[in-house]
């Protein structure tokens, strides 16, 4: 079971025609019975059981007043609301009742009567529309039948059904999982215009068959990334980044000036898409996997009311007729209008300023079928299409923990610390286990389901299902001989000058990243649908690099003396202490290696290496106790056994490489050498640090243009304003 590994789409989804669900005639079902539902797209069906998408029970309360063609609201509550009125102008008196403008003596019956005759009140305050059986449960239990996902191919079907001449595609992601939903080569599977390359001469428009169809990436639920709006600003660059790469070799060369990070939570840029969505009109689709918010976004960014420049009176709109959803139902229900036979796409639903929205759920696969809620008096049609499959994850957890999956909120991790020997479980779904040893890992889990730490051999019992555990699982019974191996991950951002904090940050000790003793790396595991798991790893950077040699065995003892300050020529001696001998120590563990650092600035700075006489055995040498790191004494410690010779090297003013030099000649060490392995890192390293020095150059070029240009405008102005 691979809870990262992208599934292929379902191919046995065949979308059925209106002309095959069973036409919803009046000797079956009501003439009034919507054609579709609003909430789910799934044409009515008169037979089948309660938990089909379309199914209608004539014996909810909702259902049995859209059937008796309950088309207006109790007026009683407005008569009782004019009588309270009324009784509170007759007793202000005649005056004030002119001054309001109202007639002298006016009565509870003439009241009635201007209600009837007022166009206000006369406007249809409309019942919504009921939604079928399914949707009810989904909104007031949390329960559904599962649905069948369509294929990428009844998507371009159904697109290619579109009545209008421009068609605009969002393609809407996830940011709970970025960028696994991403559908690959969508736009030659729907045979879409091809994004603008960066050539300022690439066509922007381009028709097909009469048609022209664009597209648009909208990352939805933006607020589980950051909980401040401009930290997910901050983020775009790497999120366009990531989506050039998920392109793949085309996405190099293309403009992706069409990205939007939105959140219908929060209504982050969602006004900005709404415009967009209004000013471009035409045909709108929402195309994407399930559960990644497409019907939540559809209804944030959905442009209600009507346009502007249009004026509503009587019922008219622009000189046209508008008709109600009942008098549109009962039309549908008679005779399919509008949709031909084997059509994917239902009837055109009326105008309405504030139409029925999707029906918005975490259950997967809510939208069973295509729903067109047309806008600005029939400007255009925004329409939600059914999710494509995401994967099977979601087959081997137990039907009422499916919801459990969806990130509904950020989730505010707990760091958890696995050590050697340990292994990550998430609610015995996913079993995350570090392969390096001697490591130890840190992991925040970004995950709705709950994740503890326990010794690998229990965690693969407890994932295989061989073992019981009082810890909650989700897996259903049964699953746990498919668990496998889905991918090995390697820990490849340096995220050093992140992590350290004060170390490296110019306010404190403003610590260079390269001089650290230790590199910190982190990657992020995505699981599809669910969420992400961060892993962090400190290794101690002494294994490789200038000062990483071994001593030979009459080496015994290393020591430095010097200053604490910088001045009067201690700066190679601190170099050498800082850079090298962290290196010398990782790789000669027997040899004791002290500092002596004193207030005496014009003292003298010395580096003394102690051989070993050859009467000394090395179990009398290796029995002398290692000295502290730094030791702030003036006078060396003693204690060490009696040495053959000591050679002493003068370390004032001179730099830290030729002392390292005339330290490896003195005493014949043997550099280490990288292993092929670590020529390829160190290698890609490099060119990690190339690139970012050009694109550091790039920047301060681009910096440095814009604030001439601003210099220059400045000064136009002010020589414009004094003229």
């Amino acid at each position: 079971m691979a809870a990262v590994r992208l599934e292929q789409l379902s191919d046995d989804y065949q979308a059925t025609p209106p002309s095959q669900f069973g036409n919803p005639a009046a000797d079956t079902l009501s003439p009034t019975l919507p054609l579709s539902c609003p909430g789910c797209g799934a044409l009515t069906v008169g037979l089948g059981t309660q938990e089909q998408a379309g199914y209608y029970n004539l014996g909810r309360k909702s259902v049995k007043l859209f059937i008796t063609q309950a088309k207006y609201l109790p007026r009683d509550s407005a008569f009782t609301e004019f009588k309270t009125f009324d009784a509170a102008v007759r007793q202000a008196g005649d005056v004030i009742q002119s001054q309001l403008g109202l007639e002298k003596g006016l009565n509870p019956t003439t009241a009635r009567q201007v209600i009837e005759e007022s166009d206000e009140c006369m406007s249809e305050v409309l019942r919504p529309i009921p939604s079928c059986n399914r949707c009810h449960h989904l909104l007031h239990h949390s329960s559904a039948s599962p649905i069948v996902n369509p294929t990428i191919q009844s998507i371009q079907q159904m697109i290619g059904e579109s009545p209008y001449s421009y068609n605009h595609i969002y393609h809407v992601l996830d940011a709970a999982d970025f960028p696994l939903s991403f559908i690959p080569q969508l736009q030659r599977r729907l045979d879409l215009m091809p994004q603008r390359s960066h050539n300022r001469r690439a066509k922007t428009r381009v028709f097909r068959q009469g048609r022209r169809a664009e597209i648009s990436f909208i990352i939805t639920r933006s607020d589980l990334l950051a909980p401040q709006k401009s930290q997910v600003d901050a983020l775009m660059p790497y999120l366009v980044q990531v989506l050039r790469d998920a392109l793949g070799p085309s996405g190099k060369h293309v403009r992706l000036g069409n990205v939007r990070c939105v959140s219908s939570r929060r209504g982050w840029w969602t006004r900005q898409v709404k415009d967009e969505i209004s000013s471009r009109g035409g045909g709108g689709w929402m195309v994407g996997k399930v559960n990644v918010g497409k019907s939540s976004l559809f209804e944030s960014v959905f442009p209600k009311g009507a346009p502007e420049g249009t004026v509503t009176v009587s019922g008219e709109s622009n000189g046209k007729s508008v008709r109600t959803p009942y008098q549109h139902a009962a039309d549908q229900a008679l005779s399919v209008s509008g949709a031909e036979a084997g059509s994917l796409l239902p009837p055109a639903q009326p105008w309405q300023q504030f139409p029925s929205m999707p029906t918005v759920s975490h259950y997967p696969g809510t939208t069973a079928s295509p729903i067109r809620v047309p806008f600005g008096n029939g400007r255009g049609e925004l329409i939600d299409l059914p999710g494509l499959s995401r994967g099977s994850l979601e087959d081997h957890v137990v039907a009422k923990h499916r919801p459990d999956l969806v990130m509904r909120q950020r989730v505010k991790p707990e760091q958890l610390v696995i050590k050697p020997g340990q292994s990550l479980l998430i609610s015995g779904l996913v079993r995350i286990t570090p392969t390096t040893p001697d490591v130890t890992f840190l992991a925040y889990p970004f995950v709705p389901l709950a994740s503890h730490v326990t010794s690998t051999d229990k965690a693969i019992a407890m994932s295989t299902q061989t073992q019981p555990s009082g810890v909650l699982t989700v897996a259903k019974p049964g699953v746990g001989p498919k668990m496998a191996l889905a991918r090995v991950f390697r820990l490849e951002w340096d995220v050093t000058k992140q992590r350290t904090g004060p170390l490296t940050s110019a306010a404190a000790a403003g610590l260079s990243s390269r001089a650290l003793p230790f590199v910190v790396f982190s990657t992020d595991i995505l699981i599809e649908g669910c969420g992400w798991v961060e892993l962090v790893a400190q290794l101690y950077s002494v294994r490789l690099g200038i000062g990483a040699a071994v001593l030979p065995r009459n080496v015994k003892r290393i020591h430095l003396d010097f200053a604490f300050k910088l001045n009067d020529g201690h700066f190679g001696a601190r170099k050498v202490w800082r850079n090298y001998l962290p290196r010398l120590k990782y790789h000669n563990p027997a040899v004791s290696m002290s500092v002596n650092r004193t207030q005496n600035q014009t003292g003298p700075a010395t580096l003394t290496v102690f051989f070993a006489a050859p009467s000394h055995s090395a179990s009398n040498a290796s029995a002398t106790a290692p000295l502290p790191s730094v030791i702030t004494q003036d006078t060396p410690t003693p204690g060490h056994a009696p040495f053959e010779r000591t050679v002493t090297i003068e370390m004032k003013h001179r730099h830290e490489s030729e002392i390292l030099s005339e330290l490896l000649s003195l005493t014949k060490a043997s550099p280490v050498e990288p292993l092929p392995e670590d020529k390829a890192e160190l290698e890609k390293l490099a060119e990690e640090e190339r690139q970012a020095g050009l694109d550091r150059a790039r920047n301060a070029a681009y910096t440095e243009q814009k604030r001439q240009d601003k210099a220059l405008l400045d000064q136009a102005r002010g020589a414009a304003g004094a003229s």
